[in-house]
């Protein structure tokens, strides 16, 4: 039995709390956050875009700390669960493996790049499992798209495109933009991950579009749109390209998907929220014979994948792998957050970067 302990009870906090008990294996033994009420099981203030909203939660039998450092001290939790904002993702983590427990932190790893390259030089000092909550692929649509790749069940891989794009975002200060990482990072991080998981690591990337600006109108290293060429020379007819950030008009507030091209088939997906009602196409599989599919996924609950996602890491914890591999691996999380950077680079300079 892997014994949790959960950090930061927000909306995500709350999610994963709900995923855990859905999960064989697992049992949340820990909670921290500094509010006294939710310490208390009144959660009925924590709601999110999807999902229930908080209500009364019966936490007999979890402790529950206000104290991160009491939490990390506490010999009935094996594994962290760290759900606070991004700019704490380095110290907790640090913090957590040096105490000698296994992590799970929400993404993104970080938004600087070198607080990411510790992250991962300590757990692999530590030799304890450190995973970074990607749940993309853990959606049944991204999931059933990732199986179709790896079974090769359709022939090679000609090409593919993924969309992830949120309206247009409002002025910000320079603080904002760089606790975020505006949506080069934030919201595109999805993208570049799931792509390695696909095709691996590109050589090189050549992207264009929108340097994040201040307020006042200053420069950041960041961005909040672009379109990327993935270069794969390895593979010349590999096609692989995002278009991904904050440039939608604001009656579309958020839209993904994909258009994944086999040797035999074509996949499709698209979901919106138009004028905040959600438009979707299903999934489609489009074969060479003319035939059209839709694959049976069940029913979707956007919350199944946060429970998906930790049976997953529960499971890749016992499994005796190696604590850097995997779906959730902190190397690929680090390596997600560097392909950011280099399609930034490549934003800014209006050049092709090398990886």
């Amino acid at each position: 039995m892997t014994r949790i302990g959960i950090i930061g009870l927000g909306f995500m906090g709350m999610i994963h709390y709900y995923g855990a008990k859905k999960v064989e294996g697992c049992q949340v033994t820990a909670i921290c956050t500094r509010d006294p009420k939710k310490l208390s099981g009144d959660w009925s203030s924590i709601q999110g875009n999807f999902g229930p909203r908080g209500g009364i939660e019966d936490l007999s039998g979890v402790s529950t700390y206000d104290q991160i450092d009491d939490l990390l001290a506490d010999p009935n939790v094996d594994l962290v669960d760290i759900c606070l904002p991004t700019q704490y993702h380095k110290e907790v983590t640090i913090a957590a493996l040096k105490a000698g427990k296994h992590v799970l932190c929400e993404k993104p790893i970080e938004v600087d790049i070198q607080s990411a390259n510790e992250m991962v030089a300590v757990s692999e000092q530590s030799e304890k499992h450190f995973m970074v909550a990607h749940v993309l692929p853990f959606f049944p649509e991204f999931n059933y798209a990732l199986k179709a790749v790896q079974s090769g069940e359709h022939g090679d891989l000609l090409g593919l495109h993924l969309r992830r794009l949120i309206s247009q975002p409002s002025e910000r200060t320079l603080q904002e933009i760089t606790k975020s990482g505006a949506p080069g990072i934030d919201l595109h991080i999805h993208d570049t991950h799931f792509i390695q998981l696909l095709c691996g690591m590109p050589s090189a990337v050549f992207s264009q579009g929108k340097i994040a600006t201040t307020e006042d109108g200053k420069n950041t290293q960041f961005v909040d749109y672009l379109s990327t060429q993935y270069i794969y020379p390895e593979r010349p007819q590999l096609a692989v390209s995002t278009w991904s950030g904050g440039i939608s008009a604001k009656g579309r507030s958020f839209s993904h998907g994909f258009e994944i091209f086999f040797e035999k088939a074509t996949l499709t997906f698209s979901s919106s929220t138009l004028g905040g009602q959600g438009v979707s196409q299903p999934l489609t599989l489009i074969q060479n014979t003319g035939d059209v599919y839709y694959p049976d996924l069940g029913e979707v609950d956007p919350v199944d994948a946060f429970t998906n996602e930790i049976d997953y890491a529960i499971s890749h914890l016992n499994s005796g792998q190696s604590a850097d591999s995997g779906f959730l691996s902190g190397t690929k999380a680090r390596d997600a957050l560097a392909l950011c950077y280099k399609e930034a680079e490549s934003v800014i300079t209006g050049k092709i970067v090398t990886i």
